[in-house]
């Protein structure tokens, strides 16, 4: 009998061998149950329907109906699952942003890899993941991240905060940390409407600023809303942070 606290996950891919090592991997980890499997678009759907999947492994290309015309369908469910895609290919990256994905894993899928992911859709339930959906559709920016594990999608309304160190610069979102080799310039540059910058090494995401404050030690610090904590302000970005409260906080 399956631990009522595990989470449920469905498999979805037209090769038996593939379900099989993706089923002995999800198995052999603790808190999660394979609750089933399917090898086409139409039987995906069927097995949602039944069996009410908390995360679905999906491949692609699968005859007929194939993965990303599923997901599109999954993701206008009222409770869509977590969809974490599981394919040869690493083209169809930027399709999965419509149906936000959780994770865009290359086969043959990696133990490290498959955990992270599972990890990240276990962060945000079924009902969260369609309020956020919900709260994007009106936005299709997004950001694919090359990683060891291999493309990872981040909404760009979802960023905290980016954090520079030497060569690489980490991610802080709200489905965990992602880092990349893209610089902050570049982030800067390509979306200022979300990304700020507060410091040579920072930027951060406006949507959750709340205020600048000054700290115990007399240095300014943001907010950030929600309990997201707190990050330091440069003194030589400090007016230009203030300027942009003016303007979109006012009073």
């Amino acid at each position: 009998m399956a631990d009522v606290s595990s989470r449920s996950v469905l498999i979805a891919d037209d090769e038996p061998l593939a379900r099989e090592r993706i089923r002995r991997l999800v198995e052999a980890l603790p808190g999660y149950d394979v609750c089933g499997e399917a090898s086409d678009g139409e039987e995906t759907l069927a097995r949602i329907a039944q069996r009410s999947p908390d995360i679905l492994l999906l491949d692609i290309r699968m005859p007929g109906m194939d993965g990303m015309e599923a997901a599109e369908r999954i993701a206008s469910l009222e409770a869509p699952p977590a969809i974490i895609f599981c394919t040869a290919y690493d083209h169809y990256a930027i399709q999965a942003f419509d149906v936000h994905a959780v994770a865009y894993l290359l086969k043959p899928v990696r133990r490290e890899a498959l955990v992270e992911a599972l990890k990240r859709a276990g962060r945000v339930n079924r009902v969260q993941m369609q309020a956020l959906a919900e709260r994007e559709s009106d936005s299709d920016e997004q950001l694919a991240v090359r990683t060891h594990r291999g493309t990872e999608l981040i909404d760009i309304r979802g960023i905290l905060y980016c954090e520079a160190d030497q060569k690489y610069v980490t991610i802080h979102h709200l489905r965990g940390e992602t880092v990349t080799d893209y610089t902050l310039k570049e982030l800067e540059n390509t979306y200022p409407q979300h990304l700020l910058r507060i410091h040579r090494h920072t930027l951060v995401g406006v949507r959750f600023i709340q205020a600048i404050l000054r700290n115990g030690g007399g240095q300014n610090v943001i907010d950030l809303s929600d309990d997201h904590g707190r990050l330091p302000v440069s003194r030589r970005h400090t007016a230009s942070v203030r300027q942009w409260l003016k303007e979109h906080r006012p009073g």
